[in-house]
């Protein structure tokens, strides 16, 4: 039986026993990985994959590829010339198993490139998200108790933060300030007005 999987870009035909050279994979001499985007299993073709199929492989070794010269010249302009050399990295595999149901519960490792976007975005976001959604519960828990300071006019998001700590958060406590007996924040008359509409 055969089956056809991707990996790195590219689409490969493989059997039980075959050796391949796939792009470089996140893995191990002597670990055993699965692919989980197969295309084509036997007789049963996917759209686009087939479902819960898969193809278990061992990593044999991490290799180097042929090296590739780029050689790019110039006839005018004095003569231009630049070199390039590469040699692409790969993993060289042996594959071992072809499941065609239950490749989901095997319990093997998912094969993920080595510079993949995909492994390290899965568990950026994840740490990324918990800050937000702890300041947007922080934000309504704050708010319940107090009034939008900078709906008046004046003052923005540092003088708010400054009534904030001077322990004014309403607009009645606004209101009730004394302009001239007041030396935590600046208040200015304007304000104390506003506040007493608003309130």
């Amino acid at each position: 039986m055969f089956a056809v999987l991707k990996t790195g870009g590219k689409q490969y035909k493989v059997q039980a026993g075959d050796v391949l050279r796939v792009e470089k994979l996140a893995a191990d001499a002597g670990e055993k990985v699965q692919f989980n985007e197969i295309l084509m299993v036997g007789a049963t073709v996917g759209t686009p994959t087939v479902d819960g199929a898969g193809v278990q492989a061992e990593v044999i070794d991490q290799i180097k590829g042929d090296k590739v010269i780029n050689f790019v010249k110039r006839r005018r302009k004095h003569s231009s010339k630049r070199t390039k050399g590469h040699r692409q990295q790969l993993t060289l595999l042996r594959v071992t198993d072809i499941l065609e149901k239950g490749a989901d519960k095997s319990g093997v490792k998912a094969a993920i490139g080595a510079g993949s976007v995909s492994g390290a975005a899965a568990a950026a976001p994840a740490k990324k998200a918990a800050p937000k959604k702890a300041a947007k519960a922080e934000a309504p828990a704050a708010a319940a108790g107090s009034d939008d300071l900078t709906a008046i006019t004046g003052v923005g998001p540092a003088a708010a933060k400054k009534l904030a700590e001077a322990g004014i958060t309403t607009f009645a406590q606004l209101a009730a300030v004394d302009v001239d007996s007041f030396d935590a924040v600046k208040v200015k008359p304007e304000w104390v007005e506003q506040a007493k509409s608003l309130a």
